[in-house]
C-alpha cells in the first residue's frame, strides 16, 4: 500500500472514531419511535433525515445475512454518505461506507455480516453525514438472527 493511501485510511479511521465518540450520545436516544428499543424507522438531526429501506426481508425486519439501503436527504451537501457500524456485545463486528449522490461509483447496499460477523444479532446505527464526515441525520435498528 502506497503512504498516501496508508495514511488515508488512518485518517479515515480516527475520524470515524472521532465521529462515534462525539455523537454517541445523540445517536444512542435517537431511535425512540414509542420506546421500542427495536424500532427500524428514520431520524433527523441538523441537516438531513435518514430512514431504513429493507431490501430483501421476507418479514419487516432486519436479518443477518440480508441487505439493506438507507432512503436519505439533505439539502446540507450534494455528496452525502452513510456510514453504517453494527455491534454485538459492545464489539463493532461491520462498518461500511456509502455515497448517497449521483456519480458515486457505491451501490448504496450494505450487507450484513461481515468477516467478524458470522451470524447472530446486532444492533447498528446509521449516521448521514457530509464529505467532512459531520453528521446530519442518524437512524439505529436491530438486526436479528
Amino acid at each position: 500500500m502506497k503512504g498516501t493511501s496508508r495514511t488515508f485510511l488512518i485518517v479515515l479511521a480516527m475520524a470515524t472514531v472521532l465521529a462515534t465518540v462525539t455523537t454517541g450520545a445523540a445517536v444512542a436516544g435517537r431511535c425512540d419511535h414509542g420506546n421500542n428499543p427495536h424500532c427500524a424507522g428514520g431520524g433527523s438531526g441538523g441537516g438531513g433525515t435518514i430512514s431504513l429501506v429493507l431490501v430483501n426481508s421476507t418479514d419487516g425486519q432486519a436479518h443477518w445475512g440480508q441487505t439493506v439501503t438507507f432512503d436519505v436527504s439533505t439539502t446540507a451537501t450534494d455528496q452525502p454518505w452513510v456510514n453504517l457500524q453494527c455491534y454485538q456485545n459492545g464489539a463493532l463486528v461491520a462498518q461500511g461506507w456509502e455515497g448517497f449522490f449521483a456519480g458515486s461509483l457505491d451501490d448504496q447496499m450494505f450487507g450484513l455480516y461481515s468477516p467478524q460477523w458470522t451470524g447472530g444479532e446486532a444492533d447498528c446505527t446509521a449516521n448521514l453525514t457530509t464529505p467532512q464526515w459531520m453528521v446530519l441525520a442518524s437512524t439505529s435498528f436491530h438486526v436479528y438472527a
